[in-house]
C-alpha cells in the first residue's frame, strides 16, 4: 500500500509538472492591410507543430512546451517570415506577412540536419524556393548548372548526371557530391531519380560535408525536400508543351484522412520527348524516351510528440538512345544532333526507392530513426553501339537476366538532437549503416568489323562478371556552443567505416558457342576508415549581418578494381578513399527590411590521394586509381534583390581554379605526367543573371502578368584529364511570360533561344555530347 501511494503521488507530480510546462499558443496571419490571410503555412521549427490559418487567418497550437522557438509562417502570396518567440503560458500574437512581390523570403534549411534560417548557416548553403523550382524550370537536378554558383551537372544521356561544386567533379559510380530527397541518401548514381516536381525546396550546401553526410560529400550536399501532406487538402495539375515532341504532364494532392492523425500524399509525372538526335543510319530519332515518376506519402501522427512517415518513390524510364554521342568534338559541333550508329536498342531504367521515418520531438531531445530501401534494374534490350559508328565493330551487352544489373541498397540511420527549445547548446549525434549489393554482367561484342578497332578476332564476345558487396558504419556528432549573441562555434566529427569485397569472372564466347572461362571466380576484399572533422567560428554583427569562416573535411569512399576486356588492366586492385579538405571564409547579408541579399564567400580546397578513373573499352569499365593532388580556390556571390516593387533580380557568380598539383596517369604501358592540367567537368566562371518582373492586376484571384529573362554564362571547361577535349565559354538566354493567379498559371517559354551548339559532356576517348538547343513551349497549371 505504502508503494501504491508513492507511485500515485509520483504520478500526481508528474502530471502537475506537465500540465505547468505546456500551454496553448495561438495567433492570427494578416497583410500589411491587417486583412486575415487563409491557408497560410504555421510551424514551429523543429517540432512536429504545424497548422494552417482559417478564414480569419487564425491558428491554435495545443499543448506546447514552454521554451523559445522559431516561428515560420509563409503563404504562396506573401514572402515567408521566420520569428523568434518564447512560449510561457497561454498566449496570442499577430503575425503580419508582406507581398511576395516587394520582400525577400526568408529561408529555412535543413543543411545541419535541423530545421534553421539559411541566413545564420556558418558555410555556403543555396536554396531554391517552389516558387523559383518553377521560375527557373528546373525539371531536372542538372539543370541546377550555373543557378548555383560553381556548380556543374551533365549526362551523356542515360539520365545518370555527373555533378560537380567547386572543382571536386563525380568522375565514377562513387559519387563526390552527395544528393538527399527528403532525408534519404540517394546512394549512388543506380539508385538515383534525377527527375523534380512537386518540390518544396532545394538546398545545394558547397565544400565538403562529410560530418553530418558522410561518404561521397566531399563536394557538396544537394538536399531535395518534397512537399508533404497536412491537415489541408491540397493539390495541382500542370500540363508542359514543347518543342521535339516534349510532353510533361504531372498531378498530386495532398489530404488528411483523419484530421490530426493520418494524412496521405500522391504526385506522379510522365515525362516524354521525341528526341534531339537524329540517327542517320536508319534514318530515325536516336533518344526518343518517356518515363514515369511517382511520389507517395503515408503519415502518422500518433502525438505532437511521435510521427511515423512511409515514403515510396518509383521511377520507370524507357529510352531509345541512352548514348547519343558523336564520334568526336568536331562532329558533335559541325553536324550537330547527329549520329551514324549501326546498333539501337532501348534501355530500361526501374528505380524503386522506399523510407520509413520515425521523428520524436520532446522537451529533452529530438529523435529521428531513417530505415531505406533503394533498387535499381537498368539494362539494353538488344546490344548497344560500343563504337558509336555504323561499322559492325563493337556493341555492348548487358541483358543477362533480372540475377544481374540489377542493385539493392539499404540504409539506417538513427539521430539524437537538441530540443526545439534548445539556446546555448545545440547538438546532433547519431549512426549510421548501411549494406550494398551490386552483381554486373557485361558482354562486349566484337562483330565482322572489329579489326577497325584492333581487334585480332571477329564474332566473339568477352563476358566479365563483378558481384560487389559492401557495408559500412559511421557514428558522428556535432555541437553548436552559443557564446553570446554575437559569437558561435561549431565542432563535430565523424568516423566511418566500410568494408568491399568483390567478385570477377572472365569468359569467351564466340558467336553460336558455348562461352569458356578465361578468368576464374576470383575475389578480393578491402576496408577503409576516414575521420572527418569539422570546425566553424561565426559572428554575427546583427541579426542581419553575418560573418563566418569553416574548416571542414570530406571523403569519397575507397573501392576495388573491376574487370574489363582490356587484359592490360588486372582486376581486384584496391585504391584507397580520396579526401578533401576545405576552407572557408564568408559574410551573410540582408539589407532595406530583407528586400536585398548579399552573400559572399571565398574557398580553397585541398584534395589528396584523387581517385582518377580510366575508361577501358569498348567494355565500359571503369579502372580507379589514386595517381593524384589537386588543388581548387575560387570565390562566390549570390545576390537577390526587390528594390522595386514587382521587379525581383538574382545574381550568381562562381569562380573556380582547379588544378591538379600531382597527376601521374598510366597510358599504354608509360606513366604521363599531367602536373598542371585542369579539373575536369569543372568552368572556371559560372555566372546566372534573372530579372522578372510581376505587374498586379488585382481582383479575387491576385491576377498578375509577369515577363522574366535569364542570361546564363559558363567558363571554359575541360572533359578529359589530358586536356585535350575542351568546351571555350558560352552564353544562353532563357524567357517566359505569361499570367499567374491564386488559382492557375499561364505561361509560355523559350530556352536556349540563340540556339548555342555547345558540348556538355564528353568520354576520355573524344564520344560528346550537346547541350539541349533552343526550344519553345507552353505551361498551364492550376492550384487547389
Amino acid at each position: 500500500m505504502k508503494k501504491l501511494s508513492i507511485l500515485f503521488l509520483l504520478l500526481a507530480v508528474f502530471c502537475s509538472a506537465f500540465a505547468q510546462s505546456r500551454s496553448d499558443f495561438s495567433g492570427t496571419v494578416t497583410n500589411t492591410k491587417a486583412e486575415p490571410i487563409q491557408g497560410a503555412s504555421v510551424s514551429l521549427l523543429n517540432t512536429n507543430y504545424s497548422s494552417g490559418t482559417n478564414a480569419k487567418g487564425i491558428f491554435v497550437f495545443k499543448n506546447v512546451p514552454a521554451g523559445k522557438y522559431t516561428l515560420r509562417v509563409s503563404n504562396v502570396a506573401y514572402a515567408s517570415i521566420n520569428q523568434d518567440i518564447t512560449i510561457n503560458g497561454n498566449q496570442f500574437v499577430n503575425i503580419r506577412l508582406a507581398e511576395s512581390n516587394n520582400r525577400l523570403e526568408e529561408v529555412v534549411v535543413t543543411a545541419q540536419k535541423r530545421e534553421e534560417s539559411a541566413q545564420q548557416v556558418p558555410f555556403s548553403v543555396s536554396t531554391l524556393s517552389a516558387k523559383q523550382v518553377q521560375d527557373y524550370k528546373v525539371w531536372n537536378l542538372k539543370d541546377l548548372s550555373a543557378i548555383i554558383p560553381n556548380l556543374y551537372s551533365a549526362n551523356p544521356g542515360d539520365n545518370r548526371n555527373v555533378t560537380g561544386i567547386r572543382g571536386i567533379a563525380t568522375t565514377s559510380y562513387d559519387p563526390a557530391i552527395a544528393t538527399y530527397i527528403d532525408g534519404v541518401n540517394q546512394f549512388g548514381l543506380d539508385t538515383y531519380i534525377p527527375q523534380l516536381f512537386d518540390v518544396e525546396r532545394v538546398e545545394v550546401l558547397r565544400g565538403p560535408q562529410g560530418t553530418l553526410y558522410g561518404r561521397n560529400a566531399m563536394g557538396g550536399v544537394i538536399n531535395v525536400l518534397t512537399k508533404q501532406p497536412t491537415n489541408t487538402t491540397t493539390g495541382f495539375a500542370e500540363v508542359n508543351y514543347g518543342s521535339y515532341g516534349q510532353q510533361r504532364y504531372s498531378l498530386g494532392i495532398r489530404l488528411p484522412l483523419v484530421k490530426d492523425k493520418l494524412f496521405f500524399g500522391a504526385a506522379g509525372l510522365y515525362d516524354g520527348f521525341n528526341g534531339f538526335y537524329n540517327n542517320q543510319f536508319t534514318n530515325s530519332k536516336l533518344d526518343k524516351q518517356h518515363s514515369f515518376t511517382g511520389n507517395y506519402y503515408l503519415k502518422y501522427l500518433a502525438t505532437q510528440s511521435f510521427s511515423l512517415t512511409l515514403n515510396v518513390k518509383n521511377y520507370a524510364n524507357r529510352n531509345n538512345g541512352p548514348f547519343a554521342l558523336s564520334g568526336s568534338p568536331d562532329d558533335a559541333i559541325n553536324t550537330p544532333f547527329q549520329v551514324n550508329q549501326n546498333a539501337t536498342t532501348k534501355m530500361i531504367d526501374n528505380i524503386l526507392n522506399a523510407s520509413l521515418s520515425a521523428n520524436y520531438a520532446g522537451s529533452g531531445f529530438n529523435f529521428t530513426s531513417s530505415s531505406a530501401y533503394q533498387e535499381n534494374y537498368r539494362y539494353y534490350t538488344v546490344p548497344i553501339d560500343g563504337d558509336f559508328s555504323p561499322l559492325d565493330a563493337v556493341s555492348v551487352v548487358n541483358n543477362y537476366g533480372p540475377a544481374f544489373n540489377k542493385v539493392k541498397v539499404g540504409t539506417q540511420e538513427f539521430r539524437f538532437s537538441s530540443p526545439a527549445s534548445a539556446t546555448n547548446f545545440k547538438w546532433t549525434t547519431g549512426i549510421y549503416g548501411f549494406y550494398r549489393y551490386s552483381p554486373s554482367k557485361v558482354g562486349t561484342h566484337f562483330g565482322a568489323d572489329a579489326a577497325a578497332v584492333g581487334s585480332p578476332m571477329t564474332n566473339f564476345t568477352s563476358i566479365n562478371t563483378n558481384i560487389e558487396r559492401s557495408y559500412g558504419a559511421a557514428i558522428y556528432g556535432q555541437l553548436v556552443y552559443v557564446i553570446n549573441p554575437q559569437w558561435d562555434i561549431t565542432a563535430g566529427l565523424r568516423y566511418d567505416y566500410e568494408h568491399k569485397k568483390e567478385l570477377v569472372k572472365g569468359e569467351f564466347q564466340p558467336d553460336g558457342e558455348n562461352a569458356i572461362t578465361t578468368q576464374t571466380d576470383t575475389s578480393s576484399t578491402a576496408s577503409f576508415k576516414a575521420f572527418t572533422p569539422k570546425f566553424s567560428l561565426a559572428y554575427h554583427i546583427t541579426d542581419d549581418n553575418n560573418l563566418y569562416a569553416t574548416y571542414s573535411r570530406g571523403f569519397r569512399a575507397g573501392g576495388i578494381s573491376q574487370l574489363g576486356s582490356d587484359p592490360s588492366q588486372p582486376p581486384l586492385f584496391a585504391y584507397k578513399p580520396e579526401y578533401s579538405n576545405n576552407y572557408e571564409i564568408g559574410s551573410k547579408n540582408s539589407f532595406l527590411n530583407n528586400r536585398l541579399r548579399v552573400n559572399i564567400s571565398l574557398f580553397y580546397i585541398q584534395v589528396n590521394d584523387a581517385q582518377v578513373p580510366t575508361l577501358i573499352l569498348p567494355a565500359a569499365i571503369t579502372v580507379t586509381k589514386n595517381a593524384g593532388k589537386l588543388n581548387s580556390k575560387g570565390a562566390e556571390a549570390e545576390i537577390a534583390a526587390t528594390l522595386l516593387r514587382g521587379l525581383d533580380v538574382s545574381y550568381n557568380f562562381g569562380y573556380t581554379r582547379a588544378r591538379y598539383t600531382d597527376l601521374q596517369v598510366p597510358n599504354n604501358g608509360a606513366v604521363v605526367n599531367l602536373n598542371g592540367n585542369h579539373q575536369v567537368y569543372t568552368p572556371d566562371v559560372t555566372s546566372m543573371l534573372a530579372l522578372q518582373y510581376a505587374y498586379s492586376l488585382g481582383g479575387s484571384l491576385q491576377t498578375k502578368l509577369i515577363a522574366r529573362g535569364e542570361w546564363r554564362y559558363l567558363g571554359d571547361q575541360y572533359f578529359d584529364l589530358a586536356n585535350q577535349i575542351e568546351q571555350k565559354g558560352y552564353s544562353t538566354f532563357n524567357a517566359r511570360l505569361g499570367v499567374s493567379t491564386s488559382k492557375f498559371d499561364v505561361f509560355v517559354w523559350g530556352s536556349n533561344l540563340s540556339n548555342k551548339h555547345y558540348i556538355d559532356y564528353a568520354y576520355d576517348f573524344g564520344a560528346s555530347h550537346l547541350g539541349n538547343p533552343r526550344m519553345y513551349g507552353v505551361t498551364l497549371r492550376t492550384n487547389f
